[in-house]
């Protein structure tokens, strides 16, 4: 058993830090932005948290980190009462947040200056996936640090891997997201593409699913866009958010991403049809509207 901090208790998080105290057996204090989210954490795992991430974070081995992006990451950890003005030396801060390579070296730097140690460990699988703590686990980091906190880490996870140095789970995240931005398009296109047909989609898929055309996002989402329902999983706005990022190194290391970003402006029309925080696989809704 490790003492733990978790810090921001939002559908990714509250269930990762819940895995981390049920059966990961760890003693977790949490820290939410919204203290209620917090408290209704503590009393459902009979756990306890704290009122700043300094206080949760004081004595703990392990300090997780899930926020939305790069200011909240930077507010949570070197911002005042922020996780780095209360981690013990020799402490390890898993980063679970999808943020930028940048960032993730910033905050290896100034762990380091505290003798703490940093892992970058981006996570795919949407909250399906960590709420039943089976999510891919992106790592960046020293090798030793990252077998110290594997252990942990497997708690709400299926997969954990270490792509190499500080930022490279995060660039390992920006591939999860091109190719899925990718596969969506090309499913909504050919759903579309089946109704004008006059098609049965279902039958459709059925048989070429068991083909080269199978993916994860046709086998859990093909019924859902069929009849127009968007409310299954990872937001529009999360997505432009990480294509954002995406787009944003590329154009640092010159990588060509025409698709990715054709598609990044295709969720910006969804998001203008007013689906902000409709799931991803809403591209369709783009492609069906009149």
């Amino acid at each position: 058993m490790a003492k733990v901090a978790f810090i921001g208790m939002g559908v990714m998080g509250y269930p990762m830090a819940g895995h981390l105290k049920v059966k990961g057996g760890h003693d977790v204090t949490v820290y939410n932005r919204t203290i209620a989210k917090a408290e209704a954490w503590a009393k459902q795992f009979e756990g306890k948290f704290a009122p700043t991430p300094a206080e949760a974070a004081e004595g703990a081995d392990f300090v997780f980190t899930c926020v939305g992006n790069d200011d909240d990451l930077r507010s949570v950890t070197i911002g005042e009462n922020g996780i780095l003005s209360g981690i013990k030396a020799g402490a390890i801060l898993v980063d679970n947040t999808t943020a930028s390579a940048e960032v993730a070296r910033e905050l290896y730097a100034a762990a380091r200056e505290k003798g703490a140690n940093f892992i970058d460990a981006p996570v795919s699988g949407g909250q399906a996936g960590a709420e039943n703590g089976v999510l891919t686990v992106m790592c960046g980091g020293d090798e030793a640090v990252f077998e110290k906190a594997r252990p942990v880490i497997d708690a709400y996870a299926r997969m954990v891997g270490l792509m190499g140095a500080v930022g490279a789970g995060q660039l390992t995240k920006m591939i999860n997201q091109i190719c899925i931005a990718g596969i969506v398009q090309g499913l909504a296109e050919g759903i579309h593409f089946g109704k004008q047909a006059g098609l049965d989609i279902e039958k459709v898929v059925e048989v070429i699913s068991k083909g080269a055309a199978g993916s994860w996002q046709m086998e859990n989402r093909h019924k859902t866009m069929n009849v127009g329902k968007y409310d299954f999983g990872f937001a529009v706005d999360w997505m432009r958010k990480d294509l954002g990022i995406v787009l944003a190194e590329a154009r640092q290391n010159q990588a060509k991403l025409p698709l990715t970003a054709l598609v990044d402006q295709f969720y910006g029309d969804v998001q203008a049809m007013g689906g902000n925080r409709w799931d991803t696989s809403s591209l369709l809704a783009r492609l069906d509207r009149k």
